[in-house]
């Protein structure tokens, strides 16, 4: 009977070895490929940080800083309005205060304190309007260069693998944003062996996506979109009120609706709203138009072209000389019962027409 217990006791003990031996060259056969590892000091890292950094431009209309933006919910007094803003799409909402009347003065008054979100995701409680003040100060002004990448960005989640100094797997991270991904990027440590999971997916500032397969690919990918778009890193909140329209969503609302009138009209910076007062036009389809007062119709012609931010709607009516140009679509006012459409020829020339249809 001990004799037949040895045997066993021998055979366990051979069996645990033996598995312990599997488990051991299991774990050292899944080693870092050497040349897709990711070095912290090198520019690819680089490139995801900067792609990955804190973009401060998106609430300029609020704080007129490209290096932080505020963190939400935060209250703010539009013109006296007061509003509460808890995403950035409530951003508009402050727009449409702004752009209510032309020949106001528009301010905005920030409920403190707030917190600030800086490149890197830190915060920073602000307490009134000087110690943002001291911040913005200290930001790139309009248009400058900056390092965070605007015209790429990832498609989450990302994993990445990281191994011991024996080159043996230890820990596999998953990134759901871009914060997280600048913080695993700002850690890695000179001895740490790190390679990102791929295939994985980049989206290009115009919404094409990419599948990129290794480091290399990711580089070129970056550095060529680096500066592929407009970033947007302006005060100038009404310089992106077209993006996505097209010229046929002009021609369909300017052919759809009927008897537009001229509400608002400028010729070199002069004020000439009331000069077509019960002017009705219409366009239509074969390209011109007709316009219709007391008992007087005229006609012309009129074409639009191009896409988003560099549509030109070209109108020619000889009787209406204030009307013709290569007016250039500045936005499209879309609300139920109104529909505005606005356009401008360089800094002192502007021709909105509206139509009560919707």
């Amino acid at each position: 009977m001990k004799a037949i217990l040895k045997i066993t006791s021998i055979l366990i003990l051979f069996s645990v070895l033996t598995l312990t031996s599997c488990r051991k060259e299991e774990i050292q056969s899944i080693q870092a490929p050497i040349d897709e590892t990711l070095d912290g000091n090198s520019n690819v890292a680089n490139l995801i940080k900067r792609t990955t950094t804190n973009d401060g431009s998106n609430d300029n209309i609020i704080d007129y800083a490209n290096c932080f933006n505020i963190q939400l919910p935060v209250i703010v007094s539009a013109n006296g309005f007061q509003l509460t803003i808890n995403t950035e799409d409530d951003y508009d909402n402050i727009e449409a205060v702004f752009d209510e009347f032309d020949d106001d003065t528009d301010y905005l008054d920030i409920s403190f304190p707030i917190t600030i979100i800086l490149t890197d995701y830190s915060t920073v409680i602000i307490n009134n309007i000087n110690e943002l003040y001291s911040y913005s100060n200290n930001c790139n002004g309009e248009n400058e260069f900056d390092d965070d990448i605007e015209c790429i960005d990832f498609l989450f989640p990302i994993s990445a693998s990281v191994f011991n100094t024996n080159n043996e797997l230890i820990d596999v991270v998953t990134f759901m944003d871009d914060n997280q991904l600048y913080d695993f990027i700002e850690d890695i440590d000179i001895n740490d062996i790190i390679t990102i999971d791929f295939p994985i997916t980049v989206i290009l500032s115009d919404s094409t996506e990419i599948i990129i397969n290794n480091l290399t690919e990711l580089e070129t990918t970056i550095e060529n979109a680096e500066n592929d778009c407009d970033e947007d890193d302006d005060f100038d909140y009404n310089d992106d009120d077209c993006d996505g329209c097209t010229s046929n969503q002009v021609i369909d609302y300017l052919t759809n609706c009927s008897d537009w009138i001229v509400d608002k009209l400028e010729n070199d910076g002069n004020n000439f709203d009331d000069l077509y007062n019960g002017y009705l036009f219409n366009f239509f389809n074969d390209g011109t138009v007709s316009v219709f007062w007391s008992s007087t119709t005229v006609y012309g012609t009129w074409s639009a072209s191009g896409s988003e931010n560099n549509i030109t709607v070209v109108i020619n009516i000889p009787s209406l000389p204030y009307c013709n140009n290569d007016w250039v679509l500045h936005e499209i006012q879309d609300a139920v019962g109104e529909t505005k459409l606005d356009l401008r020829f360089g800094d002192s020339d502007r021709i909105r027409y509206e139509s009560t249809c919707n």
